[in-house]
């Protein structure tokens, strides 16, 4: 009888003892805080998630080994923008094409009615999503569906919330020995550039750091929309230079500034941005499936074309092509290393971004990124010292 007892009550027994077993961040429910400070409760490990834009599987990628299995609807942003970032997640997930795309270009808001109809256990927006006025509404009506919304962002305050988001993104979709892994490795990284910064704030001999013009896609927009304090242009100051535009923008994250203010006050050093689409031969062409030799004849093409010709730094050959996208993903650390090494070659002639961005494919990246991502008109600018 008693034997009998004792089994009738060894599960009811052994349930509390297991759940104090398990640590507090592996239950469910699981109430985390995203970007912008809003603490989320999410009822269940998330089975299906909509992306409020389809970029974000860039980062999401790092932590999760298939996240096109989890996506019950995303934007339509990749495809539009970076075409061959798409087509090699295509042939990794092939399923991606079966995905519902809520949105046709960058920056647009999906129909709450579609987002609802897709019943998605999370949808994670960008955290320049939240002020608009079109997504106030889609708040509200998730929140009255049940469904949980984060922010994240890699994009607005880069050196800021990269780590927050990762970290965000590993607690939500159970994936929290993943994420710790690559916040490690990014924030070593970053650390290393920050402490030879603030030990050598300036070239040895030099009065100041080199002036630094960061352009956003010369040669497919009119000069110049510069970087200024914000997104990309954060990094010219992680890595030791000046922005070339903050007389001009001032506090402003980034805006236009015309040609007749670059020459009058020329930067030391001129550093675009751009894309590649295939067919789309305009501007600079970097990015994933484009091989070197095109990418740096697009430089030559852009800085001898253009009026951008006239900067001692172009002549000088102190011109440099970067990926635009480097602003809007998680590998950024690879961005920094590059521009640590154009700004800096003094304290970073060692560095080798080739290696972190193999070391990111290998470890954790679910679709490698493979091209080209950044380009120099003198080539030995791009060979780390050994």
């Amino acid at each position: 009888m008693f034997k009998r007892i004792r089994a009738l009550l060894a599960p009811l027994l052994a349930a509390p003892l297991l759940l104090l077993a398990t640590p507090a961040w592996a239950q469910w429910p699981r109430t985390v805080t995203d970007v912008l400070g809003r603490q989320v409760t999410l009822p269940h490990k998330p089975a299906t998630l909509l992306l409020g834009e389809s970029m974000q599987l860039l980062t999401l990628s790092l932590i999760h080994p298939d996240p096109v299995s989890l996506l019950v609807g995303m934007g339509g942003d990749m495809r539009r923008a970076d075409p061959q970032s798409y087509v090699a997640f295509q042939r990794r997930f092939p399923a991606i094409d079966a995905v519902p795309v809520l949105t046709t270009n960058v920056g647009q808001t999906f129909s709450i009615e579609r987002g609802l109809s897709l019943a998605p256990d999370l949808v994670i927006l960008s955290a320049w999503q939240a002020n608009s006025a079109e997504s106030r509404p889609l708040l509200e009506q998730f929140a009255q569906s049940g469904v949980p919304v984060l922010f994240v962002d890699v994009f607005q305050k880069p050196l800021t919330n990269t780590a927050p988001t990762i970290r965000l993104l590993g607690e939500a979709l159970d994936r929290r020995e993943q994420a710790d892994a690559f916040i490690r490795f990014h924030e070593e990284r970053m650390e290393r550039i920050r402490s030879r910064v603030a030990a050598n704030p300036s070239p040895a001999g030099q009065g100041a750091a080199p002036r630094v013009l960061l352009n956003a896609f010369p040669g497919r927009w009119p000069c110049c929309w510069a970087a200024g304090t914000g997104g990309s242009g954060e990094f010219l100051a992680l890595v030791g230079g000046r922005n070339a535009a903050t007389p001009v923008l001032g506090n402003r994250p980034g805006g236009q500034i015309s040609l007749e203010q670059v020459l009058s006050d020329p930067p030391d050093l001129f550093i675009g941005t751009g894309l590649y689409r295939p067919g789309d031969h305009t501007g600079l062409l970097l990015g994933t499936g484009v091989d070197a030799a095109t990418a740096h004849r697009s430089l030559q093409a852009v800085t001898q074309e253009t009026a951008l010709s006239n900067l001692d730094a172009v002549r000088a050959g102190r011109a440099h092509g970067l990926w635009n996208y480097f602003s809007g993903t998680a590998i950024n650390v690879v961005g920094a290393e590059v521009l640590a090494r154009w700004v800096r070659p003094d304290l970073f002639a060692d560095l080798d971004p080739a290696a972190t961005l193999a070391e990111i494919n290998r470890r954790f990246a679910a679709v490698p990124f493979e091209g080209t991502y950044w380009t120099s008109l003198d080539p030995a600018d791009d060979a780390p010292s050994r």
